[in-house]
């Protein structure tokens, strides 16, 4: 039976929440899921050194959410990025998990999901969907794993529960959601990007990392200010 959080075309309920991202909601989501309650969502206020020294340590992700415009200059980059990718012919590390997303409004959702999967090594989850699913899906490739996501019954309904719970009104699920979530996840010394691909970067500390690569993101969109930046660090 499918829960009622994902329709009939494979559209989930767009996330509540817009920026800045507070972080209840999906702290609550993932401890929802087993995840510790040691291992919490902070909101990363600015990108410089001072403000990135704020963020509580250790981090084990930091996701980065940015608008869709009519200006394309974000998909424009992405789809570049994606075909030097694939001239490179990078192939994804076994020890690396990557979803691709068939799901629609579920990015914020994938995004916590690629942060978890790749640090548990460090996030010890106890049972319930989420470490189920992992379970399921680890020797999956990235297709099969976004396919599973559709049909579990277990995410969506906390999917639900937390887009419910956002700091604003959660749309429709056939409303057009116009921003996305990526996630940066440090693997084997390298800095990895999950959007609706994986990207391998350079290696370094993550928050500093990662802050490079939203500034990016940042500078080509100039006039855009609906962006919003997370760690998933511990607070213990």
């Amino acid at each position: 039976m499918t829960h009622p959080s994902l329709a009939a075309d494979g559209q989930w309920r767009g996330r509540g929440a817009v920026p800045p991202l507070l972080s209840v909601t999906p702290s609550m989501f993932m401890s929802g899921l087993g995840v510790p309650a040691s291992w919490t969502i902070h909101d990363v206020y600015g990108l410089d050194d001072d403000m990135l020294a704020m963020v509580p340590q250790p981090v084990c992700a930091v996701i980065l959410l940015y608008p869709f415009s009519d200006k394309a200059c974000q998909e424009d980059f992405k789809k570049k990025q994606e075909e030097e990718q694939e001239t490179a012919g990078g192939d994804i590390p076994e020890n690396v998990y990557f979803m691709k997303q068939f799901v629609g409004n579920a990015c914020g959702t994938v995004a916590l999901i690629h942060a978890v999967a790749n640090n548990r090594d460090r996030i010890e989850l106890s049972d319930g969907a989420l470490k189920e699913f992992l379970d399921k899906t680890e020797s999956m490739n990235p297709e099969d794993k976004g396919h599973a996501l559709e049909g579990d019954d277990g995410i969506s309904k906390a999917h639900e529960e937390s887009a419910q719970e956002g700091q604003t009104e959660a749309p429709d699920r056939e409303a057009q959601v116009n921003e996305h979530f990526v996630a940066f996840v440090h693997k084997d010394g390298k800095l990895y990007e999950f959007g609706e691909y994986e990207s391998s970067l350079w290696p370094w500390k993550i928050v500093v990392d990662a802050a490079k690569v939203c500034r990016q993101y940042m500078d080509r969109d100039p006039d855009e200010s609906r962006f919003a930046v997370v760690a998933l660090a511990c607070s213990e």
